[in-house]
C-alpha cells in the first residue's frame, strides 16, 4: 500500500490548523508534520501541532528536518532529538530523521523512545540534491544495518529521467517497506508511479505555494489528471516523449478517456532532453524492465525521426506512411518489438478540410507555404504533397529546409523571403506563439491579407496571436486544437484499440483553454 502524504509546512499553529483541514478535505491518506517551518520550535509547539493533526484521523509523520538535509530553519540538533520524543509520546505514527546524523547520542535517544512507544516507527532518510545516489542499493543495506526495523527513505534529484531506473529497479527488488523517488522535473513520473511500484509512500502538496520539493505535485494532479486512486501494479503506462512537455495536454485528454471507457491505463508526461543517444538509452530501459507496464508513447520533438531509427532497428513495424513522412509521432511497444506511426498527417489535413469547408481535391494547384520543417511540418507536407498542392517551404536553417523540399518535390525559400510570402494558406508549423511565449507571431501582421487563409499547428493557447492577427483583416482562420484532436483520437484508438469519446475529448480541452 502506498499513503498520498501531504507535509504540513506552517510557520505557526493557526497556518497549520488551515492547512491540515484542507490536506484531509482534498483526500490526503496522511500528513507530514514538517516541524522545521514552524517558527519558535519547541517541544510544547510540536503537542499542540499534533493535537491539531489528530482531528484528522490519519496517520501522522512528524520531520524536524536537519536545514543540511534541506529543513526550512536551522535548529540544533539537541531540540530536534527533543522534538522527536515529544512527538513519540504524544502518538505519532511515524517519525523522520536523517540517516547522517542517525549515530551517537542521536541514535540512543530516539531508539530508546522508540522501544518505549512501540506504535511509532522510524525513517531514516536520505537525501542528495544534486544528482542520483552513488550506489542506491548499498545505502539502502546501511540503512537498514543501522536500524534494522527502519524505512528507508531514499530521495535524490534526476538531471534526466534515465535517472529514475535506478529507485524502480530498488523498488522493484524490495519487497520490504521503502520510500524512494526522484525530485525535480525529470523525475516527476516517479512520483506518479510510486503506486504502481509499492513505495510506502508519496507526497503531494495541498497546492504550488505550500510544495516542500522540486518536483512535487498538488494533490488534485494526483487525484484527478494522474487518477491516483485507480493506480495499481497492474496498470499499463503511456506517455508524452518529448523537450519540452510541461505544457502538454496529452495527459489530460487521454487520462479522462482512459478512464471514460475503464481501462486501467495511466498517461505521463515523459521529458527526455538530449538527443538520440538519451532517447535510446531510455527506450532501452523501458524495454529491459517489462514489469514496469510501458506500452505506448505520443511521440513530439526532437525525438519524432529517432523513433523511427529505433523501430528500424529492433526490426519493428514502419507504418508505410511514417516511412513515407520520414517522422512518427507515436510508438506502441509489442515486446519484444516496437511499432511507430504518424497521425499528425490526416489529423492535420482533416482540420484544415473541416474547418474552411473544402474538399481534399481542392489542395490541387493550391498555393501553400509551410513555415518550419520539422517533424509536424513532414507530416503536412507529405498530405499537400499527396494531394498535389503547389507547397513552399520557408525555414531557418536552409540545408535543412532545402532537404525536406526536395524530399517532396517542393520549393524553398530562405526565412526572409516570408516578407513577401504570396499565397492561399499561409501554415506555421513552428513552436512560435506557443505558451508561454503567447506574444510572439511567426508572420507580420503586414504579411497577411484577407485572401489568404491561416492555419497555426500551436494548440496552446487555440487562438494564437497569429490567429487573432489573420481574423482581425477578415482571414480565415484554422487552429493548432483541431489537428491535436484529430492526430490524438487516432494514437487513443491505437492505444487502446477503441475510439475515445470525441466530444469528451473536445469539452476537456475547451474548458481547459478558453
Amino acid at each position: 500500500m502506498t499513503l498520498l502524504t501531504v507535509p504540513i509546512a506552517a510557520k505557526s499553529l493557526k497556518e497549520a490548523a488551515s492547512q491540515i483541514k484542507a490536506a484531509a478535505k482534498a483526500g490526503a491518506e496522511m500528513l507530514e508534520l514538517r516541524a522545521d517551518y514552524l517558527e519558535d520550535l519547541s517541544t510544547s509547539l510540536v503537542e499542540k501541532l499534533m493535537l491539531q493533526a489528530k482531528s484528522a484521523n490519519l496517520p501522522i509523520i512528524v520531520t524536524p528536518r536537519d536545514s543540511k538535509q534541506g529543513g526550512a530553519n536551522e535548529y540544533p540538533d539537541k531540540l530536534r532529538i527533543d522534538v522527536f520524543v515529544a512527538a513519540i509520546k504524544a502518538g505519532a505514527d511515524f517519525i523522520d530523521f536523517e540517516f547522517e546524523n542517525f549515530s551517537g547520542q542521536n541514535q540512543e535517544a530516539i531508539t530508546k523512545t522508540l522501544s518505549e512507544n512501540s506504535k511509532s516507527r522510524l525513517i531514516l532518510s536520505a537525501h542528495n540534491f544534486e544528482t542520483k545516489f552513488d550506489d542506491i542499493k548499498k545505502l539502502y543495506s546501511q540503512i537498514k544495518e543501522a536500524y534494522s526495523d527502519a524505512i528507508p527513505k531514499l530521495v535524490y534529484t534526476a538531471n534526466h529521467i534515465n535517472d529514475c531506473f535506478d529507485a524502480f529497479d530498488l523498488l522493484h527488488e524490495i519487497k520490504d517497506d521503502l520510500i524512494t523517488f526522484c525530485m525535480g522535473q525529470a523525475g516527476l513520473i516517479s512520483r506518479i508511479i510510486a503506486k504502481k511500484l509499492n513505495s510506502f509512500v508519496t507526497f503531494a502538496s495541498i497546492d504550488d505555494k505550500t510544495a516542500t520539493a522540486s518536483g512535487q505535485l498538488t494533490i488534485e494532479n494526483f487525484k484527478n489528471l494522474y487518477r491516483y486512486d485507480s493506480i495499481s501494479s497492474d496498470t499499463k503506462l503511456y506517455g508524452i516523449i518529448g523537450s519540452p512537455v510541461a505544457h502538454s495536454l496529452s495527459p489530460l485528454i487521454h487520462n479522462a478517456c482512459f478512464a471514460d471507457i475503464g481501462v486501467n491505463k495511466l498517461y505521463l508526461p515523459l521529458l527526455i532532453e538530449g538527443g538520440k543517444d538519451e532517447f535510446n538509452t531510455f527506450m532501452q530501459n523501458v524495454l529491459e524492465r517489462d514489469w514496469l507496464g510501458f506500452k505506448g508513447f505520443s511521440v513530439t520533438i526532437p525525438h519524432k525521426r529517432n523513433a523511427i531509427d529505433l523501430a528500424r532497428d529492433n526490426k519493428g513495424l514502419v507504418e508505410p506512411l511514417t516511412e513515407k513522412i520520414g517522422a512518427a509521432n507515436t510508438l506502441i511497444i509489442d515486446e519484444p518489438k516496437v511499432s511507430v506511426y504518424n497521425t499528425d498527417y490526416a489529423g492535420a489535413l482533416d482540420a484544415v478540410i473541416s474547418t474552411l469547408g473544402i474538399a481534399k481535391s481542392d489542395f490541387a494547384d493550391m498555393s501553400i507555404a509551410v513555415m518550419g520543417a520539422g517533424g509536424v511540418a513532414r507530416a503536412i507536407v507529405a498530405g499537400l504533397h499527396d494531394a498535389k498542392a503547389k507547397v513552399t517551404i520557408y525555414n531557418r536553417t536552409v540545408e535543412k529546409g532545402e532537404k525536406l523540399a526536395a524530399e517532396f518535390g517542393c520549393s524553398f525559400l530562405p526565412l526572409d523571403d516570408l516578407l513577401d510570402v504570396d499565397a492561399q494558406l499561409f501554415i506555421n508549423c513552428t513552436s512560435i506563439g506557443m505558451h508561454p511565449n503567447v506574444d510572439a507571431s511567426p508572420l507580420p501582421k503586414s504579411c497577411l491579407h484577407k485572401d489568404m487563409a491561416v492555419f497555426d499547428t500551436v494548440y496552446n493557447p487555440p487562438n494564437t496571436l497569429l490567429l487573432k492577427q489573420a481574423g482581425q483583416i477578415g482571414a480565415k482562420t484554422v487552429n493548432g486544437l483541431e489537428m491535436f484532436i484529430n492526430q490524438a483520437l487516432a494514437q487513443f484508438k491505437l492505444f487502446t484499440g477503441k475510439n475515445p469519446d470525441l466530444k469528451l475529448m473536445q469539452k476537456i480541452l475547451y474548458d481547459r483553454l478558453f
